[in-house]
């Protein structure tokens, strides 16, 4: 029996291996170099105080407490107002005796009227008076001044530091392919 002629083939398929390292990336953000300088405000107050003034003198002069100075003046002016009714009575009374020839006895007149006296009056009265005290207020003034100083801000921003390292593929055969040939059967 007659084999027949064969062609055996053997083939093994090449494979490839590939290596990688990845990529590395690293970025680094330094922090910016910031000045900052801060003048203080300046406040200026200025302030007038408030004033209370009270005048008691009225209120002294009612209750005849008063000043030596205010006591002369008062009696200097009642004295030259007296001396000037009693000159004004004296002339009319020099008139009057002068007129003595047209009859009358103007003497006993005269002389009851220099004899009496007027007569005193009296009503309420209130010591001190009212208001006899002055106040006068003065409220007190503030006056704030503010100078404002603006800040001196400088900054210098810092570029980032980046690094990389580019990644690389390495690709090699790691199994050669092959093919094996036989022929079986073949007679000549």
């Amino acid at each position: 029996m007659r084999l027949m002629p064969q062609i055996r083939i053997e083939s093994v398929k090449g494979q490839i291996g590939m290596r990688t390292n990845p990529a590395t990336q690293t970025i680094e953000q330094p922090k910016p170099i910031v000045e900052i300088q801060q003048l203080p405000a300046e406040m200026h107050i200025e302030r007038r105080p408030s004033k209370l003034t009270i005048d008691q003198t009225k209120a002294w002069e009612d209750m005849n407490l008063k000043s030596i100075s205010r006591l002369v003046e008062e009696f200097a002016q009642e004295g030259r107002s007296k001396a000037m009714e009693g000159a004004m009575r004296r002339a009319e009374e020099g008139d009057e005796l002068m007129r003595i020839e047209y009859g009358g006895n103007p003497i006993p007149g005269i002389a009851k009227r220099n004899s009496e006296r007027p007569e005193a009056s009296f009503n309420i009265g209130f010591i001190p008076s009212p208001f006899s005290v002055k106040l006068h207020y003065e409220s007190s003034v503030l006056d704030i001044q503010w100078t404002r100083r603006e800040p001196m801000i400088q900054m210098e921003p810092q570029k980032p530091v980046i690094e990389y390292e580019p990644g690389k593929v390495d690709i090699y055969m790691e199994r050669e392919p092959s093919l094996k040939m036989d022929f079986v059967n073949l007679e000549v």
